[in-house]
C-alpha cells in the first residue's frame, strides 16, 4: 500500500489532518488531528477530545480508526492509511496494529509518548502477527509549530492566572 500515494496526495491528507488539529486547538484541545483514507478518499477524519471528554481514549487517531471502522462495517482496516499531526502513543499504535491498517504517515515526533518510532517501535515489532509500514516527519514542522504554539499559549495564560491569583490575595490581605 505504502507506493500507492503520491507525493501530493500524502501533502494534502497530512494537511487535512492538520486542518483537524487546528479545530482542536480553537476548544482548547490540544492541537492534534487525524484522518484515515482508503482508495485515495478520506473515510473518517477526528481531533483531540480528551479535555472536552474527560475520556483519556480520545485521541484523534483512535476516534477517526473508530469511526472507519463503523463507516466500513468492520473491525479490519487491511486497505487504509492512518494521517496524524503527532506520532502515535502507544494505546493507538495498539489500534492501529489490531485493525490491521496498511500505513501511518506521522508529523511531529513524540519524545515523551511516541510508541512508533521514538520511544517503542510497536508497528514495526516483528513479534506481532501485523506490521504497519511508518512514514515519519510528514509536514513535521507544520506540525511541531502547532504544538508549539498551543503548549506557549498554555503557558502564558497559566502564568497570567497565577499573577492575578497573587495580587487577589495580596490586595486581600491588605484589607484584612
Amino acid at each position: 500500500m505504502s507506493g500507492q500515494l503520491t507525493a501530493d496526495q500524502i501533502h494534502y491528507f497530512m494537511g487535512e489532518a492538520l486542518r483537524e488539529a487546528r479545530k482542536a486547538a480553537l476548544i482548547g484541545e490540544v492541537p492534534i488531528g487525524a484522518v484515515v483514507v482508503q482508495d485515495g478518499q478520506i473515510i473518517s477524519r477526528a481531533f483531540n477530545l480528551r479535555e472536552h471528554l474527560q475520556d483519556g481514549s480520545q485521541h484523534a487517531e483512535y476516534q477517526a480508526i473508530l469511526e472507519a471502522n463503523r463507516l466500513q462495517h468492520s473491525w479490519r482496516l487491511p486497505e487504509a492509511q492512518l494521517f496524524v499531526t503527532l506520532e502515535p502513543c502507544i494505546m493507538c499504535a495498539g489500534l492501529i496494529q489490531q485493525t490491521r491498517i496498511t500505513d501511518v504517515y506521522y508529523g511531529a515526533n513524540d519524545a515523551k509518548g511516541g510508541g512508533v518510532t521514538s520511544m517503542y517501535e510497536l508497528l514495526t515489532d516483528e513479534r506481532l502477527n501485523h506490521q504497519v509500514a511508518v512514514h515519519a516527519g510528514v509536514r513535521a514542522q507544520e506540525a511541531s509549530a502547532l504544538l508549539k504554539a498551543f503548549f506557549k499559549a498554555v503557558r502564558k495564560r497559566k502564568k497570567a492566572e497565577k499573577k492575578a491569583r497573587q495580587l487577589a490575595e495580596k490586595n486581600t490581605g491588605q484589607i484584612s
